[in-house]
């Protein structure tokens, strides 16, 4: 990576945390969904009585690497380990889609997208510059997400059953694999977006689009219409990460100057 990609992602990087209210709301939701939801949960089932016949109904229903005897515990090893890692696929595109949103288009706003055609790069290197900063930024988003739910998680957990219950499997799939790809999936699309719109307003609507399906895993998960074993996130990841290889270099190889100068 040359020095003048890297000053183009830490322009970017920096045009988004020098604004502290835009960084503050961009860490807002990410942290309310990884702290809050699961903490409500842990505290609901907590002050529930374990005799609970819909509960104990629940709880035969689980697979058996969740069920250890101890209700309170299979609860959170439930939340924690099939729950939460969804909102892990759905926290990057929201964190990404601010970044990527205002990618080019922004530029465009603020006049400055003559000079960055300008410097002494392609196209192409402009736009994986772009996609870059966009897939940073999400990834510590969620990284910041992730150990704070983490440690609320553990501490909940350790108040209420006097044991730590730990992160399976599935999470260090979502944290390397799925996640990062389902990300750069969206902001190669968003920032391809950016570069035809008029406004951020424009391009931003555009990542609703990519968030419906996984609000409908969200709705899978929480109904119990299916458990995303860690085989299928694996296969997932898998395709997901060819999809976004593939997917940023067609984006890389059609993007020309007339896109952005319209």
């Amino acid at each position: 990576m040359n020095h003048q990609i890297t000053a183009i992602i830490k322009k970017d990087i920096r045009s988004i945390t020098s604004n502290k209210r835009m960084f503050i709301t961009l860490l807002i939701v990410p942290l309310v969904l990884t702290i809050f939801v699961p903490s409500v949960f842990i505290l609901v089932f907590h002050f529930m009585p374990e005799n609970n016949t819909e509960l104990l109904e629940l709880l035969e229903l689980l697979p058996l690497s969740i069920q250890d005897g101890s209700t309170q515990r299979s609860i959170i090893k439930l939340i924690l380990n099939y729950i939460m890692p969804i909102f892990f696929l759905l926290i990057p595109i929201m964190a990404a889609s601010v970044m990527a949103a205002a990618s080019f288009v922004g530029e465009k706003e603020k006049r400055t997208l003559e000079t960055l055609l300008y410097c002494p790069l392609s196209l192409k290197q402009i736009f994986r510059s772009k996609v870059m900063a966009s897939f940073f930024l999400s990834m510590f988003v969620s990284a910041v997400s992730f150990a704070a739910m983490l440690v609320v998680t553990e501490a909940e957990a350790y108040m209420t059953t006097n044991s730590f219950v730990l992160p399976d499997l599935k999470w260090l799939l979502i944290m390397l694999l799925v996640s990062p790809a389902i990300s750069l999936i969206a902001i190669t699309l968003i920032v391809r977006v950016s570069a035809r719109a008029q406004s951020v307003e424009d391009a931003e609507q555009s990542a609703v689009f990519l968030i419906l399906p996984i609000l409908l895993l969200i709705v899978g998960q929480f109904t119990g219409v299916f458990l995303i074993s860690s085989w299928i996130l694996l296969a997932i990841g898998v395709l997901c990460g060819l999809l976004a290889a593939l997917l940023l270099k067609k984006c890389m190889d059609n993007f020309k100057y007339e896109t952005l100068l319209k």
